[in-house]
C-alpha cells in the first residue's frame, strides 16, 4: 500500500552503509531525496545515514567516510535504504554458494524496523535482501550482470533483470548503479507526485524518467561455438544479414535437413534459428545506431529488418525502447561510421 502524501511529512530515509560501499550509490539518497522539495519549497525527507557500530565505514574506493550515527537508526526508519557493497565469496571454489553476510550484521537486523516500514535496495544490495528472506515470493531486480548467479542462489525471488527497478509494494529493488536514482524518483512520485520528481530530478540533472529498461544496456556478444555443429553457419549467415536468409537455405549450407538444423541450434544455441537471426540483426542494428550517422531506414534494411517499423517493433521488443531513443542514449557526438565489414 502507498504511503500518502500527507504521512510522510519529513518522512525519514535511512540509509544503512556497510563496510567495502561503493561511494558513488552511497550518495545517491541523500542527494535525490535531499532535492525534493513541496510546492512552496518545504522538504519532504530526513535522510540519516548509519553504519552497524556508528564509526567510520571503508568504500570500495581509496577512502572511507564518517558516519555518525548506528545501527540504532533502522528503528527510526520510515523508509531503509540498503546499499551495494563490495563482497567475494567465502570459498572462490564455489562460487553458487550465498555470499557471507558482514561478520557483525546482526541476524535479526531487520527485525528492528517498525512494522510498515518501506525497505529498498539498490543495484546488488538485493542479495542482501534475498539472503535474509525478504524477498522470497516477491519480484525483484538487481544489476543484470548478478541477475542469473542471484536466480541460482535464491530460486524463491522472481529476478527480472530487464528493468529499473521492481516495486512490490514495501520492498523496491533496483538494478545496477544509476537506476538507484531512478529508483529514488520513483518512490518521490509515488508519494508525492510527479510534479515533486520533475523537480527533483530538474536540481538533480536528470531526467524524470528513463524510457526502457536495463536490458538496452545488457552485452550480449556473439556465442562463440568453435566446436559447435553450426558454428561454420552462424559465422556464413552473419556476413549475409542483410538478406533473407530463410531456413532451407541455412539448412543447404550446414548440409543438414532443416528439423536436424533446427535441432543442432536448440541444443548450440539455445533458441531457433529464426530466433537467432533477429538477435543478431537486433545486435548489428544496436551496433549501428551507436557508431554510425546511417539514417534508420538505411539500418534497417542493411540489418536485414527491412523496414524502420520492423526494427522499431523487434528493438523495442528486445530492449524496450525506439531507435531514436537508443540512439540519443548512447551515440557518441560526431560518431564516424565503423561498421562491422559483413
Amino acid at each position: 500500500m502507498d504511503i500518502m502524501c500527507k504521512d510522510l511529512a519529513m518522512h525519514r530515509i535511512v540509509v544503512l552503509a556497510l563496510e567495502n560501499v561503493y561511494p558513488f550509490e552511497l550518495g545517491i539518497p541523500a542527494r535525490v531525496f535531499g532535492a525534493a522539495r513541496g510546492p512552496a519549497g518545504e522538504q519532504l525527507y530526513e535522510v540519516v545515514t548509519c553504519s552497524l557500530d556508528g564509526g567510520p565505514v571503508t568504500t570500495a574506493a581509496d577512502f572511507a567516510v564518517v558516519v555518525e550515527h548506528g545501527i540504532e537508526a533502522l528503528e527510526t526508519a520510515d523508509t531503509l535504504v540498503v546499499l551495494p557493497f563490495a563482497w567475494e565469496p567465502a570459498d572462490e571454489n564455489a562460487p553458487d554458494l550465498p555470499p557471507d553476510l558482514p561478520a557483525d550484521l546482526p541476524a535479526d537486523v531487520f527485525a528492528t524496523l517498525r512494522p510498515g516500514t518501506r525497505v529498498v535496495s539498490i543495484c546488488t544490495a538485493a542479495v542482501l535482501l534475498a539472503a535474509v528472506g525478504l524477498l522470497d515470493g516477491r519480484s525483484a531486480t538487481t544489476h543484470w550482470e548478478e541477475a542469473e548467479h542471484c536466480q541460482r542462489l535464491f530460486p524463491r525471488v522472481d529476478w527480472d533483470a530487464d528493468v529499473l527497478f521492481v516495486d512490490d509494494g514495501d520492498v523496491l529493488t533496483s538494478a545496477g548503479v544509476a537506476a538507484g536514482i531512478d529508483l529514488c524518483l520513483h518512490i518521490i512520485r509515488r508519494d508525492h507526485g510527479s510534479a515533486a520528481a520533475n523537480r527533483a530530478a530538474r536540481h538533480c540533472v536528470v531526467p524524470p524518467w528513463r524510457d526502457g529498461g536495463q536490458a538496452q544496456y545488457i552485452e550480449r556478444p556473439v556465442p562463440s561455438p568453435s566446436t559447435a555443429a553450426t558454428a561454420a553457419t552462424q559465422a556464413w549467415a552473419l556476413q549475409r544479414l542483410e538478406r533473407p536468409l530463410p531456413l532451407a537455405e541455412l539448412a543447404g549450407h550446414a548440409r543438414m535437413s532443416v528439423r536436424t538444423l533446427s535441432r543442432r541450434f536448440r541444443q548450440e544455441v539455445g533458441m531457433t534459428p529464426g530466433d537467432w537471426l533477429i538477435q543478431q540483426r537486433v545486435e548489428l542494428a544496436r551496433h549501428l545506431l551507436e557508431a554510425s550517422d546511417l539514417p534508420i531506414d538505411q539500418i534497417a534494411r542493411r540489418t536485414g529488418l527491412g523496414t524502420s517499423a520492423s526494427l522499431r517493433r523487434h528493438l523495442h521488443a528486445a530492449i524496450g525502447i525506439s531507435p531514436l531513443a537508443y540512439r540519443r542514449t548512447f551515440r557518441a557526438t560526431g560518431a564516424v561510421d565503423q561498421t562491422p565489414k559483413h
